[in-house]
């Protein structure tokens, strides 16, 4: 016990996590591959590896990241691309092939899918517009900061064709790139806020506010496009639609007044926690039966559940599981769908994907900022706003792997819409550095 004490203070919990797993992965790679098999000896064991190897490896980037000024959360997304095809399995395509085998991809989709409900269901529960200060800004903030870009995404689509497309109608494609392009990410963004020491001020709190309007307004456009993009025949659009309605009101009208008995009445919070967890699984099992995402009824769900002091405890402690375990395995499965060689095979390719990221970051910061403007807020400020609410992130990814799930875009523009998560998320703590710097100079 105390060598084991000494290692850990001496190397650190990511360094005995570092050496237990790459123990068991050559303990099972002996056992496998090492006696020619070239498979393990039980599913469970490899399932647990390539687990393993995801939390292992999300989390070292999440915590270089850290150190570099960025959020964890960038550094995890990265560490799900390194996973993919594009590093890993370019660098070793015998090993990434052994341990992500097609069994072992479905098993780690699953739990994906598990960890995004409780996430969709987390921001839900954290959607709080009640009392909105600076309601002029926040509205043309949101509107600026949704609608310019909209329309840059719908033109960018319709100038790139097919490149982008996926096998869905096109009307719907062109509506869901201009979606993509439209989106901020209020956990990334947060987490940026707070490193800056922002979240208190008058730029930070408008910059969350709109951004979780935005967040609403995002899946309830996402839940239209997906209605739409059911089905291909124009007369069933309109039942779709109306069946989307129904679910919407019974949400909101029955099963609202039910959550706040229960939450009211809960004895304990694990009891809170199991009813909570197990509503929002079975209305995320109910969204994919009216060919509706299960993220937005996971999300609405989080939405109608009263904020409580109880509700906030709980969502602390789901939060942490989920965080820590769940979201890695999306990030992975992210990383092992996306592959930068789509990106890189022609001059093309390179130039559709910067006209993307352009019309991406232009809009958003014109857009957020230059509403914001002329709203009333001073000229820095209004900057920053436009800056801060460039940032995708998470969102993006979560609608992307949405997208091309329905078949609304092909891989090449996941790969594309991907890349410019990660990078306007990158881009937008480090520009908001330089502007506080200068700030502070002048």
């Amino acid at each position: 016990m105390s060598q084991l004490r000494t290692g850990i203070r001496k190397h650190g919990w990511l360094g005995v996590a570092t050496g237990a797993t790459v123990f068991a992965a050559a303990v099972v790679w002996w056992f496998g591959m090492g006696k020619g098999t070239h498979e393990p000896a039980e599913p469970i064991t490899h399932f647990l590896l390539a687990v393993a190897a995801i939390l292992l490896v999300c989390h070292l980037c999440g915590a270089l990241l850290r150190r570099l000024g960025q959020p964890a959360v960038l550094g995890e997304i990265i560490g799900g691309l390194l996973l993919g095809p594009s590093v890993f399995g370019l660098m070793a395509p015998d090993a990434r092939a052994w341990l992500f085998p097609a069994h072992i991809l479905a098993a780690l989709d699953a739990a994906a899918q598990l960890g995004l409900i409780i996430f969709l269901f987390l921001l839900g529960c954290e959607l709080r517009l009640g009392a909105i200060r600076r309601k002029r800004v926040v509205t043309a903030t949101v509107l600026g900061g949704t609608g310019l870009p909209f329309l840059a995404g719908v033109g960018v689509a319709l100038l790139a064709g097919s490149a982008l497309a996926g096998e869905g109608p096109t009307v719907t494609h062109v509506l869901f790139l201009g979606l993509a392009l439209s989106i901020t990410a209020l956990p990334v963004l947060a987490r940026i806020l707070v490193d800056l020491r922002m979240d208190r001020r008058d730029v930070g709190v408008i910059a969350l506010t709109s951004a979780a309007i935005g967040d609403g307004v995002t899946w309830l456009a996402l839940a239209v496009i997906m209605a739409m993009a059911g089905t291909g025949d124009s007369a069933r659009l309109l039942p779709r639609l109306g069946l989307a309605l129904a679910f919407l009101l019974v949400m909101l009208l029955c099963v609202r007044p039910v959550l706040a008995v229960l939450v009211a009445r809960a004895r304990s919070d694990q009891a809170l926690m199991a009813g909570l967890v197990i509503g929002a699984v079975a209305v995320a099992a109910l969204s994919q039966q009216i060919d509706l995402h299960p993220i937005i009824g996971a999300f609405l769900f989080g939405t109608l559940i009263p904020r409580t002091d109880a509700m906030t405890r709980v969502s602390e402690q789901l939060q942490g599981f989920t965080i820590t375990v769940l979201l890695p395995l999306f990030f992975a499965g992210v990383g092992l769908k996306a592959s930068f060689g789509l990106v890189g095979g022609d001059l093309g390719s390179w130039l559709l994907f910067a006209l993307v990221l352009f019309a991406a970051m232009a809009s958003k910061i014109v857009g957020a900022g230059g509403a914001a403007r002329l709203a009333g807020l001073p000229p820095r400020e209004a900057l920053q706003l436009g800056t801060l609410m460039n940032c995708r992130g998470i969102t993006e990814l979560v609608v992307a792997t949405v997208g091309l799930q329905a078949g609304l875009i092909n891989e090449y523009g996941f790969t594309v819409l991907v890349l410019v998560a990660v990078i306007t998320s990158a881009m937008t703590g480090l520009v908001m550095r330089r502007l506080e710097r200068t700030g502070s100079q002048s």
